[in-house]
């Protein structure tokens, strides 16, 4: 039997392309309508009727869950939310923003509710209660983030394993061996939080391949609670050199407190950032970091959101996808050589 992805093949399109151009619900260019016309006429293709009907119920809404909670940076939640919109509006849909902290009882409202054809979930636990509730409901889902088990569901994410290894791996090249991880609020670690537990686990196990010796410190992001952390680190471990930052309100208070703590960065402490370009640009010293696209992220998840309707429209089963954005390393005036033994204040 011909399918919807038999036409696009030949047509040399997509299969969202192909639906819309069958639907009429989206303006297509008279080149790529012929296209797909000439090869649905040669293949014999004959979209299935249930398919059909299952379409025309489309909401073309897509409710995205941002849970906006204390502990999160909301900039860049914003920035991927923003583009979630930009890319659903491409392709004929609206976004429902859903932003109250309601976890499963929240997806099952929308999901029961048949408002939105699909779900993209964010800020996603390892453990997501949310996955199975979606995946028994029968809810397409796409999740910006990446928990244990991803089946019935497709992620994207950044790469954060990679993301701290990178990290690991700069300190130790420039000849650090005592280094400290500051990461997010207690909170954040405590309900699992993908984001960071992965950079964390990428980071460790790195910095023990490579010889480091290191701490992980939690850290609420308050100049209080930075320099609480700071003190902490360094009365455990005085020879500290190299600090890697998984906090986007910690940075600033960190630089000041080492500043004023006697040790020039970069000259007696290194500092390197996981965070948005933007931010370590904004920085005196500018920030050597760790960043990802985030307005691509949202841009994927809507791919593959359509991707999982087009499939049920087809009447075929949606293709669980994982799609990880590689990490980019860019090095700035905050990290250099460790100071030499006895050299440190």
């Amino acid at each position: 039997m011909v399918t919807l992805a038999d036409v696009a093949r030949q047509a040399g399109v997509s299969a969202s392309t192909v639906s819309y151009v069958l639907s009429g619900k989206r303006s297509i260019s008279e080149e790529t309508r012929r296209r797909v016309e000439r090869s649905v006429t040669e293949l014999g293709y004959h979209p299935n009727a249930g398919a059909r009907a299952l379409a025309a119920r489309r909401s073309q809404i897509i409710a995205l869950v941002v849970p906006l909670r204390a502990d999160v940076y909301v900039p860049v939640m914003m920035e991927i939310a923003v583009s979630v919109t930009v890319a659903a509006r491409r392709h004929g849909h609206d976004v429902l923003l859903l932003t109250k902290d309601e976890g499963p009882a929240g997806v099952r409202r929308v999901a029961g509710s048949g408002l939105a054809d699909a779900v993209i979930l964010m800020d996603v636990e390892v453990d997501d209660e949310r996955v199975p509730l979606l995946r028994a409901q029968g809810t397409q889902a796409v999740l910006i983030g990446v928990p244990d088990d991803r089946r019935g569901v497709s992620c994207v994410d950044h790469d954060f394993a990679t993301a701290g290894a990178l990290c690991a791996d700069h300190l130790a090249d420039l000849g650090h061996r005592e280094v400290a991880f500051v990461g997010y609020g207690s909170g954040v670690y405590h309900r699992h939080a993908g984001y960071a537990e992965h950079t964390l686990a990428g980071f460790r196990e790195r910095a023990e391949r490579r010889g480091l010796r290191f701490v992980q410190r939690p850290c609420e992001g308050t100049y209080e609670s930075t320099a609480g952390t700071l003190g902490r680190i360094l009365a455990d471990r005085p020879e500290t050199t190299g600090f890697v930052v998984q906090n986007e309100g910690a940075i600033g208070p960190l630089l000041g407190l080492l500043r004023t703590s006697g040790r020039t960065v970069p000259e007696d402490a290194s500092v390197i950032a996981l965070c948005p370009e933007q931010l370590a640009e904004q920085y005196a010293p500018r920030l050597t970091a760790v960043t990802g696209p985030a307005q691509e992220l949202g841009r994927v998840a809507v791919e593959q959101t359509m991707g999982r309707i087009a499939a049920l429209d087809r009447g075929e089963e949606p293709r669980d996808e994982l799609v990880l954005l590689t990490p980019v390393l860019t090095v700035r005036e905050s990290t250099g050589p460790a100071p030499r033994q006895g050299s440190r204040p």
